[in-house]
């Protein structure tokens, strides 16, 4: 029978368009089978209509008015869904309001304009909802390019970009100038509020030294000017995050005599995360978190205590380039910081995903693992 009256429906519609041509984009679906019903033909346009058809317009009516239902009904259950989630998220928001977390961006991350763009919405988020984000950002690609441009060839030791006086000045034009301001520039965009500390505006906040590294056999390399974070200007940071605003700070200190240095970004911000005694340290990665196996993605290990931690390095199951990470997130959950996470700032809105939802996407290390208690809207 529903085939039958699918027919005669479609009979009507192609045989009659000055008739029904607008009403199946312009009426509602129980108001076109009513006038699909109401239809008097005249003996010149009867359509391919049974009187079968006709007899049974009510059970027409009926399925239109069905589907009608049975989608109101999906809008209501995605409501409930997204309701869900908001209650779920409701425990973590509460248990961090006030509470300041230090993000870390860099590497080819700043490359990518949609994984920005949905991070930078992630961070004006929790800014909304009563937390303190701070940004510490390096800029390597971006520094790359201007030193090609520039035709100096980058130098690299233990991980670091020696830094000699005209590779300082690129350093300082793009780091803490062009890619401070446009992330700054981005979360005032998005309807966020930001301030960009740098030397340009006479806001830098962060102080130090250069750093002193030597090689396997004890000899000091000198890398030029790059240097270690030895002191942070809590009180401007502190300011601005209770004034609401985002603090957007690039990995670059200045020493007491005026010299400037290029700093790692990922010590720099373990530096900003001890000296505000950060709730959490959060490093945006190109990999989801600490694997069991490292080329499997599915073999995360969403939570390690820093003994752990330790124990799967002396195992090498984290190994490599990984281990450097490891040990300064051990490092810094010496020094107070509550936990710190390691997450794929590619994944959209990965930021909220580890934050306000009770299994997260990343790896949380904490110094040592409490019994579970979750927030009560979050049980």
């Amino acid at each position: 029978m529903h085939c039958e009256l699918t027919r005669a429906a479609t009979d009507f519609i192609n045989k009659f368009p000055q008739r029904a041509g607008g009403l199946a984009g312009t009426l509602p679906l129980r108001r076109l089978s009513a006038e699909f019903s109401a239809h008097e033909f005249s003996a010149t346009e009867q359509p391919n209509i049974t009187t079968t058809s006709f007899r049974n317009i009510t059970g027409f009516r009926n399925i239109i008015d069905a589907r009608q239902l049975n989608g109101e009904r999906q809008q209501v259950d995605d409501a409930i869904a997204k309701a869900d989630t908001l209650i779920e998220a409701m425990g973590w928001i509460r248990s961090f309001r006030g509470k300041t977390t230090v993000i870390k961006l860099g590497g080819s991350l700043l490359e990518d304009t949609a994984a920005i763009h949905h991070l930078l919405l992630d961070v004006i988020f929790m800014e909304t909802v009563g937390m303190k984000p701070v940004i510490v950002h390096g800029g390597g690609p971006s520094i790359n390019r201007a030193m090609d441009e520039a035709k100096i060839t980058p130098v690299w030791v233990k991980g670091r970009r020696m830094t000699d006086e005209a590779t300082l000045k690129i350093v300082e034009k793009t780091l803490a100038g062009e890619v401070n301001q446009g992330l700054a520039d981005e979360i005032e965009r998005l309807g966020g509020r930001a301030v960009n500390l740098n030397f340009a505006n006479g806001t830098n906040v962060l102080y130090g030294e250069k750093l002193l590294l030597a090689d396997d056999d004890g000899t000091p390399l000198d890398l030029g000017y790059v240097g270690q974070v030895t002191r942070v200007d809590r009180a401007v940071i502190e300011n601005l995050a209770h004034a609401n605003q985002v603090p957007v700070i690039p990995s670059m200190c200045i020493d007491e005599h005026g010299q400037k240095y290029n700093v790692n970004a990922d010590t720099a911000a373990m530096a900003v995360a001890e000296a505000l005694g950060a709730e959490k340290l959060i490093f945006l990665s190109d990999v989801n978190g600490v694997r069991r196996d490292k080329h499997k993605p599915e073999t995360i290990i969403h939570s390690l205590t820093a003994a752990e931690a330790e124990q799967l390095i002396a195992d090498k199951v984290i190994d490599a380039g990984m281990i450097p990470k490891i040990e300064a997130c051990l490092s810094t959950l010496k020094r107070g910081v509550r936990k710190v996470h390691i997450i794929d700032g590619r994944l959209r809105h990965s930021l909220l995903l580890e934050i306000y939802t009770t299994s997260g996407v990343g790896t949380e290390i904490v110094q040592q693992r409490k019994p579970m208690s979750l927030p009560a809207s979050a049980t």
